[in-house]
């Protein structure tokens, strides 16, 4: 006969499905939460890319602060802001001599046409128009001007011409352009010192023929100094009758006779009748 043995098995833990389902529930309802929120910085503006509706929104640009993003969706950041790009071009001058421009430029997207600019030429706009834009307008610009225009003082002129060429082009891109600073224009070294030996010539020239013109104006102005003090002369001259020169001599006696530290003595009369003033103490 067969013997029967009683095992007393343990008993598993009883899930509690429901609660942790609402557990679950919560998890991705914060992850969906996450995913859909978006926080776009001081300085920056959005471009929204909806997946499954007509693509990137051309005719709304997201500003700064907190926004809802269905997580499907995708929110493309751009700095607003007015930014700064460095540039080093090499371009001949009018008679074909190459030369180093440094430059560069104060710019910042279209932002009402913000979307368009991301549609059109992407995230990297910078590299595709911008520098581009400004290289080809340097090169025009430059190749107008002589070394020696460009070297002394047609620098403010390549500059706003630069700027007035490239703006022209980069506003129809949805691109801002604010300014083109032409911060260094270098020569080769043999052309610098040629033009720099003939600047000094000129303004050695321009020094000697300042000073003939100082001579000559000085030699002027005393040959008119001698003839106004001929002529005032010769009118003082005609002027003077014995009598003024009598009475002229007797106005200085007696102003002579009242100095306290005079002692007069009048004697008889001089040459022409004019007293004679002895002891002068």
């Amino acid at each position: 006969m067969a013997q029967v043995y009683n095992i007393n098995r343990p008993q598993l833990p009883r899930i509690n499905l429901k609660k942790y389902g609402w557990i679950a529930i919560g998890v991705i309802l914060i992850i969906i939460i996450l995913k859909s929120t978006i926080t776009i910085g001081s300085g920056q503006a959005g471009v929204l890319y909806r997946t499954f509706s007509n693509g990137v929104v051309t005719d709304k640009t997201y500003g700064e602060g907190f926004h809802f993003v269905a997580p499907w969706n995708k929110m493309i950041i751009y700095e607003a802001r007015q930014q700064e790009v460095f540039e080093t071009m090499s371009v001949l001058s009018s008679n074909g001599l190459e030369i180093k421009l440094d430059a560069s430029a104060w710019f910042q997207p279209d932002y009402e046409n913000l979307g368009r600019l991301h549609q059109e030429k992407g995230a990297n706009y910078i590299e595709r128009v911008l520098l581009p834009t400004i290289r080809s307008a340097a090169r025009s610009v430059v190749g107008r001007y002589t070394p020696e225009q460009l070297y002394s003082s047609k620098r403010d002129a390549i500059q706003n011409e630069i700027f007035e060429e490239s703006k022209k082009i980069v506003s129809k891109q949805f691109i801002q352009l604010n300014e083109i600073l032409v911060r260094d224009v270098t020569l080769p070294a043999t052309i610098k010192d040629a033009i720099e030996r003939k600047l000094r010539q000129e303004q050695e020239a321009l020094e000697y023929e300042f000073r003939l013109v100082k001579a000559k104006k000085e030699a002027e102005r005393q040959k008119i100094d001698a003839e106004g003090k001929a002529v005032a002369n010769k009118i003082l001259s005609a002027s003077l009758t014995d009598k003024i020169l009598k009475e002229k001599g007797i106005e200085a006696t007696i102003q002579l006779s009242k100095s306290p530290n005079s002692k007069v003595v009048v004697v008889g009369s001089g040459k022409d009748g004019l007293p004679l003033i002895l002891g002068n103490q």
